[in-house]
């Protein structure tokens, strides 16, 4: 929240210097890395571990993210939480199982989702293949 505030004057100045009125990532946006786990609705691996805290934090990060969408959106600035599935990274899998993704799958389908993003997409939160993630 406090970094979006800081960079507010600067995404302004980007909004408002690229051509066009309609919101983008190639304009200016914020883009907050949120998890499945923080959906309320959908509750993404229960069973294997409940790490509430966790969770709690990433369902505020989604409200926080909701929240800019409505207040920078006057500014021009785009704003969406994006769920890059899990990964197959040091802290991505424990015991038998195996992520399904690799690190270069989910960055790739998160570039492709950032490069198509518009105006209707903000305050959405989205996972790796630019499918919405249910609050």
């Amino acid at each position: 929240m406090l970094l979006g505030q800081a960079f507010l004057p600067l995404l302004k100045k980007a909004a408002q210097g690229s051509p066009g009125s309609t919101l983008s990532c190639s304009k200016a946006a914020i883009i907050n890395m949120s998890s499945s786990a923080g959906s309320i609705e959908e509750l993404y691996l229960w069973n294997y571990g409940q790490v509430v805290s966790y969770r709690c934090s990433k369902a505020a990060l989604n409200m926080l993210t909701k929240c800019q969408s409505l207040g920078y959106r006057e500014h021009g600035v785009l704003c969406a939480a994006l769920h890059p599935g899990w990964v197959q990274t040091d802290m991505g899998g424990s015991g038998s199982r195996v992520p399904p993704l690799t690190v270069d799958a989910s960055v790739r389908g998160m570039l492709k989702v950032l490069s198509s993003l518009s105006e209707k997409e903000t305050g959405t939160f989205l996972n790796w293949e630019g499918k919405v993630v249910p609050w």
